[in-house]
């Protein structure tokens, strides 16, 4: 089979709580469909136990504003009104799929739009639980946040979840069941790879 000469773009969306990390790490640690994950950049401080470049660029709000300027992003966004900024860089991923290498965007429904009129050709993919009720199950599990915070992530969750139509693919995480979830989106990045393969 040819092989392709760019990488192809996935973007995964899904609300907070949705297990997307848990889905996520599995996926990058299996040896097919091979994958890289952008790293987002963002203006707060690393929490304990974060490295800058593995798991955020973290930036200061002066430098996250001169990239804007100088439009090095192809997405950013202040998230839940707490004044810090999360973007997607450029040069995470155009150089990459350019080299061959297909990159992994984990990023908000809102974000997703804007890459996706840029990127029409991206692998669109929401993730979600089997319900509502599940949704708010897990975030009260965490035991991390206040009943506010908590309130907002799930209206947040439901204007994404009604948002999600435009997604190509939908995966539902089951609780308890994440490894189908996991096994679900590889075949379908696989199946996107194979096609696009067959195409060049």
């Amino acid at each position: 089979m040819t092989q392709t000469t760019h990488g192809i773009l996935v973007i995964l969306s899904g609300p907070s709580g949705a297990g997307k990390s848990t889905v996520v790490r599995k996926l990058l640690e299996l040896p097919e469909p091979s994958i890289e994950l952008s790293i987002s950049a963002t203006t707060r401080s690393p929490r304990e136990g974060e490295t800058d470049g593995v798991d955020y660029h973290f930036l200061s709000k002066e430098e996250f504003q001169r990239r804007i300027d100088n439009d090095q992003f192809l997405e950013y966004v202040e998230v839940f009104r707490t004044g810090h900024l999360y973007g997607t860089l450029r040069s995470e991923v155009e150089s990459r799929i350019k080299q061959g290498i297909s990159v992994l965007l984990e990023i908000d429904v809102e974000g997703a739009e804007k890459v996706a009129q840029k990127y029409p050709e991206a692998v669109t993919i929401f993730i979600s639980p089997e319900s509502e009720e599940e949704l708010e199950r897990r975030l009260r599990d965490r035991g991390t946040e206040t009943e506010e915070a908590i309130n907002r992530r799930l209206e947040t969750a439901k204007h994404e979840m009604r948002a999600s139509a435009w997604y190509r693919y939908r995966v539902v995480n089951r609780a308890e069941a994440a490894d189908q979830a996991v096994t679900q989106l590889a075949d379908i990045i696989r199946q996107e790879k194979e096609e696009r393969c067959s195409k060049n």
